[in-house]
């Protein structure tokens, strides 16, 4: 097919994620990466702002990711998961339990992060069945959460401003407390108070809380401290409820630490771990628990099991990703690019259509007073050769961390300058 011919196949046939089929939006056909850049098919090459959805943090066709690849896939490229094992697999779950708090100890891999998050809910669910609290059946999250598109995951989604609301009466309940609020770096009292009550009035109910740490990710981007981790820990004690970490965004180094419960010094009951995993060859997702959640279950068998489970090629590229991750200076590679952000993204604030400029570790985000138009506002990024993917009212980067100063400053200049020319239509 010529590219024109391509385009049209796929607009007519291809359903791209979070777009509708009677109005398509234009689709930019890749024919390859490398580094931190995409080639079109046209020739012209993009600098990618987006890390392949906060995926490819050690850019594209790396070598060192390729000859993992091949070499597994020499040996086998899968095979069932239950009632087998493989190397790889063993290999991934000791590197996994060797770099996050030491009381993980049991990993559940899954095909995605939603299906991570998923299982993550059964455990709960299962561990205070087990118990003989059968009651605790319920979640309880915060508002400006996202854990993901499954019906499961989308009920901890938040019910009000997510992208789910057409799902709202067939989704399960649960309770909700307003969005983490944080001034100078403390938690302020109303938002504790919110999760408080909410935990005292249900906590019979309460299975688990489910929170992404620090950064809330595609539910808006909304950053927040450490010390209302800290309370969120103490109360999930206090009231007999476990502690459900997401961190398939900001796991492996995003934030600035390798996982974000680390700002707090806490760590959860249950851990969930994908995007980053491994480095964005193959989907491969992971829920980590301990030895309370493990063994208090019981002998009754968890009922969950992904066909492509621990996949041989997904496990033993993510070794190789983790592996790249630190022999890397990758804390110092993220400073430099929150440093970067925070320098470059200042001016959007003197824009009119900006309401709001924050950066955490290599994570930038410029939010509007009003969504953007996906239809007008992509191709102006892809004109300034440059790949963003904004959503609703937010512009973000979340680059590469091998990105160079001249291209991440290219980002930089690109946003500046799209949003400037929204801000004058």
């Amino acid at each position: 097919m010529q590219q024109s011919d391509w385009q049209r196949f796929d607009q007519q046939h291809i359903w791209h994620p979070y777009t509708s089929m009677s109005e398509p939006l234009q689709t930019f056909p890749v024919v390859a990466a490398k580094g931190v850049y995409l080639e079109l098919a046209d020739g012209r090459r993009l600098i990618d702002g987006m890390s392949s959805w906060w995926a490819a943090i050690h850019g594209y066709n790396h070598p060192r990711l390729n000859a993992a690849i091949t070499q597994q896939l020499d040996a086998m490229a899968h095979v069932m998961f239950g009632g087998l094992t493989h190397p790889a697999a063993i290999e991934l779950t000791e590197k996994l339990l060797s770099i996050t708090d030491e009381s993980l100890q049991h990993v559940f891999f899954a095909d995605s992060g939603s299906v991570a998050v998923e299982v993550s809910i059964k455990m709960a669910i299962q561990y205070y069945a087990a118990q003989g609290l059968p009651a605790k059946q319920k979640l309880l999250t915060v508002r400006g959460g996202y854990h993901g598109d499954t019906f499961g995951a989308m009920a901890v989604c938040d019910p009000i401003n997510g992208m789910h609301r057409l799902f709202e009466n067939v989704l399960a309940q649960h309770f909700f407390a307003e969005k983490p609020r944080c001034e100078a770096g403390k938690a302020t009292q109303a938002s504790i108070e919110s999760f408080k009550n909410q935990l005292a009035q249900h906590h019979q109910e309460i299975a688990a809380v489910i929170l992404e740490p620090i950064v809330q990710g595609a539910g808006g981007m909304h950053f927040y401290c450490a010390e209302y981790l800290q309370i969120v820990r103490a109360l999930c004690n206090e009231y007999n409820v476990l502690l459900i970490l997401d961190e398939i965004a900001t796991g492996f180094g995003r934030t600035g630490t390798l996982f974000a419960y680390e700002y707090a010094n806490i760590c959860p009951d249950i851990l969930c771990v994908g995007k980053a995993l491994t480095g964005g060859y193959l989907s491969l997702a992971a829920t980590l628990t301990n030895e309370r959640v493990a063994k208090g279950i019981g002998k009754q068998a968890l009922m969950h099991g992904p066909t492509f489970m621990a996949n041989p090629l997904a496990c033993r590229v993510a070794c190789a990703s983790i592996d790249l991750l630190l022999e890397s200076d990758w804390q110092i590679q993220v400073q430099t690019i929150e440093t970067q952000l925070q320098q470059g993204l200042k001016i959007c604030e003197t824009l009119p259509q900006v309401a709001e400029v924050r950066v955490k570790g290599a994570i930038g985000v410029v939010e509007l007073k009003h969504a953007v138009d996906m239809a007008e506002i992509q191709p102006k990024f892809v004109e300034q050769g440059v790949w963003l993917r904004p959503f609703g009212k937010l512009i973000y980067i979340m680059p590469p961390f091998i990105i160079k100063e001249n291209e991440l400053d290219k980002i930089i200049q690109s946003v500046f300058q799209v949003i400037s020319e929204l801000a004058s239509d």
